[in-house]
């Protein structure tokens, strides 16, 4: 199939995409646009978005997101062939290519709560397009959806088709990891099309893939049916989900048995078949992407009497659950059980570095649970700001007492500040810079005996011992960890 499309991408009958819109100037359509405007320089790009705010954003010095590399993206392109405004209608009547990239969070109400995709808003896209579009559209679903998503935008679309207006509907689901996502971009391990098996079909997907051709190798280009396409992005994020959650289940193991698990993962790795990639032991996943798409894979499994598969893929995001729980109680049990009027210094908020995402983060879960049993937390974090943090934290989702929480949290912007007086350090996000740090001087204005916790193995552990932490981490136990070595001091 894809030399069927290759060839008539030059049988020079093919219309030429000459401008693209992208409803949704989120993590993926910003990031995804601004690249495509900056290979293509050849086609016009508009982003929009109904948010004000986010669009004066994306138009300012300092972008709504922060990915390495994309900065430089967005300021060559910027008012060259890349534009971000709210003008929706203007911008879906000018397109040829319309990407649909806006939010399907998990619903928090209804049938499927907690667990099916909530599509509103790529109904709305949907119907806001069928409203305005002039003239032949081809329509890619960008966003992360259950199978079959598309063959429902196809009913909207063709339920108010007007005169001279026809539509083709596509998948081209993102793989972005937060943090790389330009480099994801420029040198994808694949690109996925999918569309409808027909003559009108094939075209749509040949233009899609003409865009993608002026970067990516063909080799590279996948194309399949749209359905395919559509569950290709769920069991992806599930297998790579399942091996973190794997690895976070053997940790367990390792800590209760005196094993490593960074050996034992490395040991693992090794074995061709399965590789090294997510096999680092954390204190849990996040993001986006991770937690709500296996949440859809079981309800769709429920929903076609699959109880197995259902059960299957809920017992990856339920060791999630639990690795989160595990570290936050092995905190409280090793600070003498109580951590009630304690300081703890919570370095990292982000649910991974080089982002200054929090959906999903491991931090919101292991600091609610902190919070619940009493203790102050000073964090920081280099990318997060003040606000989302506090957000985070008092949200109905993480606390029934908000009140209370701004009171026991305080955020920094100096994390030698956020350490003065604490009882521990907490480590939740990978940031390089945590490595950087001097904790001898960090351990000179601690509470003694001092602890630290890192939920994400990048500290040299027996240094920190030597110093006089208290050191534990995921998946090993430390024997030369003792009380008897600190001079004293407050508890």
């Amino acid at each position: 199939r894809l030399t069927h499309i290759t060839t008539s991408l030059h049988s020079g009958s093919r219309m030429v995409v000459k401008n693209v819109c992208c409803i949704g100037a989120g993590y993926v359509g910003g990031p995804t646009c601004s690249v495509i405007a900056w290979k293509c320089p050849d086609i016009r790009v508009h982003v929009v978005d109904k948010s004000q705010a986010r669009i004066k954003q994306w138009n300012s010095d300092k972008l709504p997101i922060y990915e390495p590399g994309l900065d430089e993206v967005v300021k060559e392109c910027r008012g060259r062939n890349l534009f971000f405004s709210n003008d929706i209608d203007q911008a879906v009547r000018e397109a040829d290519l319309i990407f649909i990239s806006v939010n399907t969070p998990s619903k928090t109400y209804g049938i499927g709560k907690g667990r099916a995709a909530d599509l509103k808003h790529i109904e709305l896209c949907a119907r806001k397009i069928a409203e305005v579009a002039e003239g032949h559209k081809i329509v890619v679903e960008k966003s992360t959806v259950p199978v079959r998503a598309a063959e429902s935008i196809s009913h909207i679309l063709s339920a108010n088709t007007k005169p001279g207006v026809s539509y083709q509907v596509l998948s081209n689901p993102e793989f972005l990891a937060e943090g790389t996502a330009i480099e994801n971009l420029v040198n994808p391990d694949r690109v996925l099309i999918g569309g409808e098996e027909s003559a009108e079909g094939e075209a749509a997907v040949g233009e899609l893939t003409w865009i993608y051709h002026h970067w990516v190798p063909q080799h590279k280009i996948i194309t399949l049916s749209t359905w395919s396409s559509e569950l290709s992005k769920l069991a992806s994020n599930a297998f790579l989900a399942q091996r973190v959650s794997s690895i976070n289940a053997i940790s367990a193991l390792c800590e209760a048995t005196g094993a490593d698990v960074s050996q034992v993962a490395y040991a693992v790795g090794k074995d061709s078949r399965i590789g090294s990639k997510f096999l680092q032991a954390s204190v849990g996943f996040g993001g986006s992407c991770f937690q709500k798409d296996l949440l859809n894979l079981v309800y769709i499994a429920e929903c076609l009497n699959l109880h197995e598969v259902a059960m299957y893929w809920q017992q990856v995001t339920d060791m999630n659950e639990y690795q989160r729980t595990r570290f936050a109680k092995r905190i409280i049990g090793c600070l003498f059980n109580t951590v009630t009027d304690k300081t703890l210094a919570v370095f990292g908020f982000a649910f991974k570095k080089n982002t200054g995402d929090t959906r999903e983060s491991p931090a919101i879960f292991v600091c609610s649970h902190l919070l619940e049993e009493g203790a102050r937390l000073n964090i920081y974090d280099p990318k997060v700001e003040r606000q989302q943090i506090e957000s985070d934290l008092t949200s109905a989702r993480a606390t029934s007492e908000p009140e209370r929480v701004e009171k026991l949290i305080h955020i920094y912007t100096d994390p030698y500040q956020a350490v003065t007086d604490a009882h521990a350090i907490v480590i939740l996000t990978e940031w390089d810079e945590f490595k950087t740090y001097d904790y001898k001087k960090m351990l000179s204005v601690m509470k003694k005996p001092a602890f630290l916790f890192d939920g994400r193995k990048i500290l040299d552990h027996e240094s920190l011992i030597n110093l006089g932490f208290h050191t534990e981490t995921i998946g090993k136990r430390f024997t030369r960890n003792t009380l008897l070595r600190s001079s004293g001091g407050d508890l």
